[in-house]
């Protein structure tokens, strides 16, 4: 993720229609953004074609994927069909919150540390390796091991308040190299003030790099946010991929031969995060020439 976007603060709109040419015609971007929106599109509206609670025991336990079970059922009966895509959408929550939040708080310290400079880069630039360096899977365990109740909610907020440095860092180097530019200059000489500038001049021109690093954000969000299921301290109440995952292991699920039980979740995992990646690499190709395919 190495592109940024070297064009006058408002673009004209043959750069977006050149963006956009090359976007639809990269089989990266559109396997990649296709993959993650069919599965968002199944974790919001599945729920709504399977009734019932995932978590509710059923009378045909053990049963392999079926005409009245798609992907079959649990040890306990549980339909594993209604699991996952109630499990699509938690994981799809924490990634949107644990994103969305990083992105924010790492925006707005890398801008801010980026234009100004000085002593108010040097606190920040602290702050940032300070947080940095805290492991933060340690944190997110004791946290966690030490709340009453667990929600997606909360897990994506404690995520994303320990995954936002490296953005920061890498945002405070593009803005540093944005800010002696002659339109943000003139900006400064007409009186605007930091925020003004900061939202006006310089982040339209990383408008793709911000979405790319959201991108990033929103998969390692993902990522952490099923290994916290995965060990048992993920939310004490409904389901998520990782709690699939964790449930499948401590009840032998691949020992007995129930592959439906462990195979979806992993494979939505896997492709959630791989099609993400795959997708940022589409639009490193799309955003910068020197990548693109001719």
């Amino acid at each position: 993720m190495s592109v940024i976007q070297d064009v006058a603060p408002h673009e004209p709109a043959g750069v977006r229609r050149e963006a956009l040419h090359f976007a639809v015609r990269n089989a990266k971007l559109m396997v990649g953004f296709g993959i993650v929106v069919v599965l968002l599109l199944l974790g919001l509206f599945g729920p709504l074609l399977v009734s019932g609670n995932p978590n509710d025991y059923g009378p045909r336990p053990m049963s392999p994927p079926g005409g009245a079970h798609w992907l079959g059922t649990t040890t306990f009966g549980q339909d594993v069909f209604l699991q996952f895509v109630h499990g699509l959408r938690a994981t799809f929550v924490v990634g949107v919150i644990g994103g969305g939040i990083a992105a924010v708080i790492g925006m707005a310290i890398g801008f801010v540390a980026g234009y100004r400079g000085g002593i108010v880069d040097e606190v920040l630039n602290m702050l940032t390796n300070v947080v940095l360096v805290i492991p933060t899977l340690a944190v997110l365990l004791i946290i966690n091991a030490y709340l009453g109740i667990r929600s997606v909610a909360v897990q994506g907020l404690f995520i994303g308040l320990t995954q936002w440095p490296w953005a920061a860092r890498a945002i405070r180097a593009q803005t540093f190299s944005l800010r002696t530019r002659e339109f943000v200059d003139l900006a400064r000489m007409s009186g605007a003030g930091t925020w003004r500038i900061i939202a006006r001049e310089i982040a339209p021109n990383m408008s793709s790099y911000l979405f790319m690093t959201f991108i990033l954000l929103f998969g390692g969000s993902v990522l952490i946010g099923s290994s916290l299921d995965f060990i048992g301290l993920g939310p004490t109440e409904g389901v998520s991929l990782g709690l699939m995952l964790q449930n499948a292991h401590q009840w032998s699920a691949l020992q007995l031969g129930m592959w439906w039980w462990f195979v979806p979740p992993g494979a939505a995992i896997t492709a959630i995060v791989g099609a993400l990646y795959v997708a940022n690499v589409g639009l490193d190709e799309v955003f910068n020439p020197k990548l693109r395919e001719t």
